[in-house]
């Protein structure tokens, strides 16, 4: 947590140095990677809730339709 608030705290020192325009910059940037880890953490619940879901369980007790016997050419 140390490294964390020294992190912060270097950033902000750095971020007084820089004009306007860099700011603006920086801070879409940092709205880039908020998005982005909100997209990932939206993927994973999602993958999470559809994975225990049961709703595709019938599946499991069909026969297959096809076997590999079936096939014209097999790729490797």
């Amino acid at each position: 947590m140390e490294q964390r608030e020294a992190i912060i705290k270097k950033t902000v020192k750095n971020l007084n140095q820089l004009s306007e325009e860099r700011l603006i910059e920086v801070k879409d940037f940092v709205d880039f990677l908020l998005k982005r880890t909100e997209d990932k953490l939206l993927t994973e619940g999602i993958q999470e809730l559809t994975s225990e879901s049961k709703s595709f369980e019938y599946l499991n007790d069909e026969e297959d339709l096809y076997t590999v016997n079936d096939l014209k050419e097999k790729y490797k």
